[in-house]
């Protein structure tokens, strides 16, 4: 029998699928609340719109956006081509992506299938404020009288988070997600555990997974309901997750849930804490 073969897998290997080093079914973030942190923290992403000048075929133009009761919002001018192109098709998509050093490949992206309406009426001011919060350099020319609010209406969300994770999410999933409440403080976080935690690091892994001993962890994600991080082992850098006791909220809630998973995993190794 044929084994299936895995996302991104060579057509020519037979190679057996490497166990993962801890239990999968640990609490995750749904791909519904990836994508809305992803649309909340990025700020500009590619508009694809119906080319007017060319028989409808997809144009994509990088806009900035804000978001406004959980739908991206755009301030464009009448000139652009993709406004002249929403005009005549509301019908639209808008790509967004992280960034970083890393193969971009490998990093999250949503494709949030929309249907593009001016916004008028007493709706702008509101608009307007969620907008100019998140790019308060556009208040020099958001009164031209050629430029205009502009709300997407999802339809549809497309999220991947790397390679051989990705799904169309389900409109009731969206409606109920929230954007991850320790999304701004993450970076600052995973900075200081690899930097002056190391040791930790490597406790959580050979603790709380089947990874044994390791030269090294570095952790390279955090979210409400726990954090990821990229062991070093003799088969090469494998990924590993550790949940949280319960969710937290606040950078406090993530140091003080750090610790307490020291102590336990300690407790687990039958380590003694220093003195």
């Amino acid at each position: 029998m044929t084994r299936p073969r895995r996302h991104g897998e060579p057509r020519d290997t037979d190679a057996p699928r490497q166990e993962p080093l801890y239990d999968e079914d640990v609490p995750t973030p749904s791909h519904a609340e990836y994508a809305r942190t992803l649309l909340q923290r990025v700020d500009m992403g590619v508009l694809s719109t119906h080319a007017s000048e060319l028989d409808g075929h997809p144009y994509g133009s990088l806009v900035i956006y804000g978001v406004h009761e959980g739908e991206p919002v755009l301030l464009i001018s009448a000139l652009a081509e993709h406004t002249k192109n929403l005009e005549r098709s509301p019908r639209c998509s808008l790509l967004v992506h992280e960034r970083g050093p890393d193969n971009p490949l490998a990093m999250a992206r949503a494709t949030f299938v929309a249907s593009a309406e001016r916004v008028e009426g007493p709706a702008r001011e509101s608009v307007a404020a969620s907008f100019l919060a998140r790019h308060p350099e556009a208040k020099y020319y958001a009164d031209f009288t050629d430029f205009a609010y502009w709300r997407l209406r999802v339809s549809g969300i497309r999220y991947i988070g790397g390679f051989g994770r990705m799904s169309w999410v389900e409109p009731g999933a969206w409606s109920a997600a929230e954007p991850d409440p320790i999304m701004e403080h993450a970076k600052g976080i995973i900075d200081h555990m690899n930097e002056d935690h190391a040791d930790a690091l490597r406790l959580y892994s050979e603790a709380f997974s089947r990874s044994g001993p390791v030269p090294e962890a570095v952790m390279t994600g955090i979210d409400r309901y726990g954090f990821e991080m990229s062991v070093t082992t003799e088969q090469g850098p494998r990924p590993v997750r550790v949940a949280f006791d319960e969710p937290i909220a606040s950078s406090a809630d993530a140091r003080a849930a750090m610790v307490a998973l020291v102590k336990r995993a300690r407790a687990q190794l039958g380590q003694e804490p220093p003195r």
